[in-house]
């Protein structure tokens, strides 16, 4: 059973093998990270682990029983109880409910961990799977002017109910 486990040191190389093997299926809906992002990948990595040690940002692996990376799932810009969310899963996984359950429990982690009431998530609007998948971990679409870009939809979901 994968487990969603928060980023550390040790599965740098797990992730670099994971987006290595995914480039072109993910190129396909989102733009490319290029050449520079695997040549600079140590750097990139090590300013992650700061990022989340600061709380900027909080990060995700969802790792198999095999050590094996399947998605990634992240929490950027924490601040004021609200946060972004993103995410990428493997193709091998794609289209199987992966990406909706761990969002599902991401969203439970936000609240729990990180004390967050609210996630955002922007997606293409060529990228109707990962829609799809905001959906149906119930996150509403929303006027994408109140978050400062009309180029994408954005979808939003209110972790912690007001009483």
């Amino acid at each position: 059973m994968p487990k969603l486990k928060q980023l550390h040191a040790d599965h740098a190389p797990a992730v670099l093998a994971f987006e290595r093997a995914n480039r072109g299926y993910f190129a396909a809906s989102v733009t490319d990270r290029g050449d520079d992002f695997f040549d600079k990948f140590t750097d990139r990595y090590s300013a992650l682990l700061a990022e989340q040690e600061a709380g900027i940002c909080a990060f995700y692996v969802l790792v198999a029983e095999d050590g094996a990376v399947l998605g990634r799932f992240n929490l950027y810009d924490l601040e004021d109880g609200t946060a972004e969310l993103g995410y990428r899963v493997a193709q091998h996984v794609a289209g199987r409910g992966v990406a909706t359950a761990t969002v599902w429990e991401l969203c439970r982690l936000a609240v729990a961990r990180h004390g967050l009431r609210t996630l955002r998530a922007g997606t293409s609007r060529e990228n109707v799977a990962s829609q799809r998948v905001l959906v149906k971990a119930a996150f509403v679409l929303v006027d994408p002017a109140d978050l400062g870009d009309t180029s994408v939809p954005w979808y939003q979901r209110d972790l912690v109910v007001q009483r």
